[in-house]
């Protein structure tokens, strides 16, 4: 049996027409990894959700393995990593398998000039130094050290 948690106004069926006090549509948005087939959300906007304006030139994200099978203790000095200006750019993976990828990332500038969603896997952010604000469809979150926005 589906589990339901509500909030706010929604239509008496799912997937019919919405409408807005004003008479004009609320816009619908599933928010999902797998469609109807995983656990799912299914948004009422009242304005709708950003369209795909530009896809960039795509690059790989592939981390370079240095030592395969490394069974050595290992510092990592994580605080010693290279700062960049975009955040993307600025993870380095320093330990990674088939399942879990952990990286490090010291970004210098917010992301004001893009949206960002990982389609392929969750993605857990800690943070280490500084603080920020999370900009969300559910809202926004400040965050600060030892945050898990």
């Amino acid at each position: 049996m589906p589990s339901y948690h509500t909030l706010g106004k929604i239509p008496h069926k799912r997937h019919t027409q919405f409408r807005k006090p004003d008479g004009t549509l609320y816009a619908e948005e599933l928010v999902s990894t797998e469609g109807f087939s995983s656990a799912y959300s299914l948004i009422y906007h009242a304005h709708p959700p950003t369209m795909v304006k530009e896809l960039g030139e795509p690059y790989s994200v592939e981390p370079k393995i240095v030592r395969e099978k490394h069974l050595k203790h290992t510092s990592l000095i994580g605080f010693n990593i290279k700062s960049e200006d975009d955040y993307l750019q600025s993870r380095k993976p320093v330990l990674v398998n088939s399942d879990l990828h952990i990286s490090l990332a010291a970004p210098r500038k917010s992301m004001t000039d893009y949206f960002y969603k990982n389609s392929q896997a969750d993605e857990v952010v800690f943070i280490h130094e500084g603080t920020g604000t999370l900009k969300t469809g559910f809202g926004n979150i400040k965050f600060a050290y030892g945050d898990y926005p």
